[in-house]
């Protein structure tokens, strides 16, 4: 598809949204107006559509809530261990009017846990996950077509998935036709790509520009800012919606801020803290559809979610928000630094990396976001 070809874009949107309808779409509408039921039917209630920021899916006439759940790391656990905190973000989560959940399979048992804590209300939020598949031969359909049907028991999902995802570009060439006829025989809703390192932002958007999807998802944040040059404006040309991936950097930000104050200029776009600073940040760019900031905090769910409600800062602004950060000591080194400094997240990849690194003399990049 061509963006200076008005005829195929049109064709395009109005397939998209029969598509969308005919499967279940404009799933966040349709839960604001099921709300008032949700405590008789044991859901959580979410509040009305009018106080979020919400963006449009391009194309189909369905609005996403602006802030969404990532689950990488942070919804991985080992076997038996506690996953209550998993489940209150989740519901806080929900109560808050948030719907775009994004998960994977290689993402540890963050497809379960996922699954669990969204009980009862897992048809009706909007789910984006991934294929992560090579196959025994080229074109082989078995082991993407066995990795999606894992996805829907764990999630326990009774519609089709809202859009399947080439998680970082994986063996592209061939998966994402697979989603293509997927698409067509209602397996799945919609089709994006995904990556999270710049290096491959160039090709990312040559799919984007070549591949007639859906969404992307990549890598956005006041500090890494490398997907204004190509990846953004092409989403902006083709009517591709764009999920964000790592907009906190993983927690890197807020250790970058340390203890100091949020400055003066937030007040003039509702911010009360750091997290929704960054996360207004990247919704200030018009592209962007909705960020998925990861937590198994409570408390910082709490804080994520209400960047979207109130102003978002206009292009002057987030200038300006940038200049301030630029003076704090560590904001330039902050792509050299460890994700998620002080934490720890015990959990299935994470014993896996360890037994790992014990044995290889050369120890690799965590997992791909």
């Amino acid at each position: 598809m061509t963006t200076d070809d008005s005829s195929t874009t049109a064709t395009r949107g109005t397939t998209r949204r029969r598509v969308l309808q005919a499967t279940g779409g404009l799933a966040v509408a349709a839960a604001a107006a099921g709300a008032g039921t949700a405590a008789a039917q044991g859901r959580p209630a979410a509040p009305g559509p009018r106080e979020l920021i919400t963006r449009e899916v391009p194309g189909t006439g369905e609005r996403l809530p602006a802030v969404g759940l990532g689950t990488f790391t942070t919804f991985d656990t080992l076997p038996d261990a506690p996953t209550g905190h998993i489940a209150e973000v989740v519901r806080r989560f929900y109560e808050a009017g948030g719907r775009v959940v994004d998960t994977s399979p290689l993402y540890g048992a963050a497809e379960t846990n996922t699954g669990a804590a969204l009980a009862g209300f897992q048809d009706r939020v909007f789910l984006a996950d991934k294929i992560w598949s090579t196959g025994d031969f080229l074109w082989d359909e078995g082991h993407a077509l066995a990795s999606l049907e894992r996805s829907m028991e764990r999630l326990a999902r009774g519609r089709p998935l809202d859009v399947v995802q080439v998680h970082s570009l994986v063996n592209i060439d061939c998966v994402l036709p697979m989603l293509h006829a997927w698409k067509a025989e209602g397996r799945i809703r919609a089709i994006g790509v995904t990556h999270h390192e710049p290096a491959y932002f160039d090709v990312l958007a040559d799919w984007i520009e070549r591949g007639d999807i859906d969404f992307v998802q990549v890598h956005y944040s006041v500090r890494t800012r490398a997907a204004e040059e190509r990846v953004l404006p092409a989403a902006a040309d083709n009517g591709v919606a764009v999920l964000v991936n790592m907009p906190l950097e993983k927690g890197r930000l807020h250790q970058v801020v340390g203890d100091r104050e949020v400055p003066g200029l937030a007040t003039e776009f509702g911010a009360a803290n750091w997290a929704q600073y960054f996360l207004k940040w990247v919704l200030g760019h018009p592209a962007v559809t909705a960020v998925l900031p990861a937590t198994s905090n409570p408390d910082h769910l709490t804080q994520n979610v209400g960047a979207m409600r109130g102003e978002l800062p206009d292009r002057a602004t987030r200038l300006r928000m940038v200049r301030h950060l630029e003076q704090v000591p560590g904001f330039d080194a902050l792509p050299t630094a460890p994700w998620y400094p002080g934490k720890s997240y015990p959990g299935l990849v994470t014993r896996a990396q360890s037994g790992i690194r014990g044995r290889s003399p050369w120890w690799p990049p965590v997992p791909t976001a």
